[in-house]
């Protein structure tokens, strides 16, 4: 599966007209801004636990009082590089996607956050590898993910609400870091191995979803069961008393 053609030829349209603009004075970039490429730059280098603050604020070049006042850890411009991505992809005009099906609209998702990681693939690439020996960190970064993958459930038009929703999103962001990895080795220009693995992992997760969907629907039906059970038998006992 992949994008549609008339959706790639419209953002390559938008390109060139927005190349033919007046060129727009850049937006002031804040102290947080720059702490935060100079770590994801640092990451790309070394592993993500050699990485210390005054590594990150002789890169960004802002004093350790200023790095303290925006960060209280690594973690912490992590969840934020992670909170920015999310912001990224949900500014997209995501209205061209009402007509396809649920699992499309989240590959349609899930691709658009790829793109917009694309500049940061060797941060990601170390990441992985630090998650990968490192239990508490693979820890902390599932729970951010699963907090993002909720955004990205929501922005694909999924329900990601409730005990269901955190499910879907537990599960979606297991998925998406396999594809991460094969994204991160991925030169094809066209991310042909990467949209073959998104495929498969959606349609592993589309069979895992409508299993724990049955699964939530046993107590229920269990409950009607044992009222309609319970009834019957309150019917038998008025009848033998009569």
């Amino acid at each position: 599966m992949a994008r549609r053609p008339a959706r790639k030829s419209a953002a390559k349209s938008a390109r060139s007209s927005s190349s033919r603009r007046p060129a727009r004075p850049a937006a002031p970039v804040s102290e947080r801004d720059k702490i935060v490429a100079a770590f994801l730059a640092l990451l790309a280098e070394k592993p993500f636990e050699e990485i210390g603050f005054a590594d990150i604020a002789g890169r960004a070049g802002v004093s350790l009082t200023q790095l303290r006042g925006e960060f209280a850890s690594t973690l912490a411009m992590l969840a934020a590089h992670i909170k920015a991505t999310d912001r990224a992809v949900l500014a997209e005009d995501l209205s061209d996607m009402a007509e396809e099906s649920p699992r499309e609209r989240l590959f349609d998702v899930l691709m658009r956050r790829l793109e917009a990681l694309a500049p940061h693939r060797e941060a990601v690439r170390s990441l992985l590898r630090s998650a990968r020996r490192n239990p508490p960190l693979a820890l902390a970064l599932n729970g951010l993910a699963v907090r993002s993958q909720q955004w990205m459930l929501t922005a694909a038009g999924i329900n990601a609400s409730g005990p269901r929703g955190i499910l879907r999103a537990q599960g979606l962001a297991a998925l998406f870091a396999s594809v991460l990895r094969t994204w991160t080795h991925d030169d094809d220009p066209g991310h042909a191995r990467t949209m073959a693995a998104l495929d498969r992992a959606l349609a592993r997760g589309q069979r895992l979803a409508g299993f724990l969907d049955d699964l939530c629907y046993i107590p229920s039906r269990i409950c009607r069961l044992r009222c309609r059970r319970r009834h019957r038998d309150e019917d038998s006992e008025e009848a033998a008393a009569a």
